[in-house]
């Protein structure tokens, strides 16, 4: 067999297995569903003017999502969130002038973006993938938040940092345990008489408000994808 012809038969079998190899990792890296939907409930916190400690004084807390699942490692999505927040300077070590006492009640409607990084490769069934049944994970992003309080309305964007644990049952359907700290940036998500009560204009933690959501939740995934390279064991 002349030597052009073997190199050229060499050539076209070492880019046959060049995309195989391709392909096989990047569907390994995939998910067998590209979106999932979920909800979740838990409590509130709040820390500012009129609180210091996240769960002295809980609230309710619900939300929506719907996150598209680049891989078995990232997830991005987006949530609509509710929660009720409540505090006091009854309960704070500081004494206002005059020994006066503010509290206040607030409903506050979120909307984020984010991301969301699994420590481990999320998934169930086709072990050559090292998939594992549960992750711990990370979640980053931005948003903005509309605040109610005693008939006025505030509005802040935020940054929203959040931890959890994430479990699935079935091939679609996951169930997740999650902390999540939001950074406002307004004085004004505990209403509009609380704004720097301590009249000290430093702080990015000082004058700007957190809240907080301790959650349950559960997402189903549907969608699939990359079914001819997914071997099911």
């Amino acid at each position: 067999m002349p030597l052009i012809t073997r190199l050229t038969r060499l050539c076209h079998i070492s880019v046959m297995m060049l995309i195989a190899i391709v392909t096989t990792d990047t569907c390994a890296q995939e998910t067998p569903y590209k979106y999932n939907i979920g909800a979740r409930l838990g409590m509130s916190g709040y820390v500012g003017e009129a609180s210091s400690n996240l769960f002295s004084h809980p609230g309710f807390c619900a939300s929506g999502e719907f996150n598209y699942q680049y891989d078995s490692r990232w997830v991005f999505g987006g949530s609509l969130g509710f929660q009720t927040l409540s505090g006091s300077t009854a309960d704070m070590d500081n004494v206002l002038p005059g020994g006066a006492v503010y509290d206040f009640k607030s409903s506050v409607v979120d909307l984020a973006g984010y991301a969301e990084f699994n420590f481990f490769s999320f998934g169930i069934g086709e072990t050559y993938k090292k998939l594992k049944r549960w992750t711990p994970y990370l979640k980053l992003g931005v948003g903005v938040a509309m605040a109610t309080s005693d008939g006025s309305t505030a509005w802040a964007p935020t940054i929203p940092m959040g931890v959890g644990i994430k479990y699935k049952v079935s091939e679609r359907f996951n169930l997740n345990a999650e902390f999540l700290a939001v950074k406002a940036f307004s004085d004004h998500i505990d209403g509009p008489l609380l704004s720097d009560l301590q009249l000290i204009k430093s702080s990015f933690v000082k004058n700007n408000d957190w809240y907080s959501r301790i959650s349950i939740g559960f997402t189903y995934e549907f969608s699939r994808r990359c079914e001819t390279c997914h071997y099911v064991d």
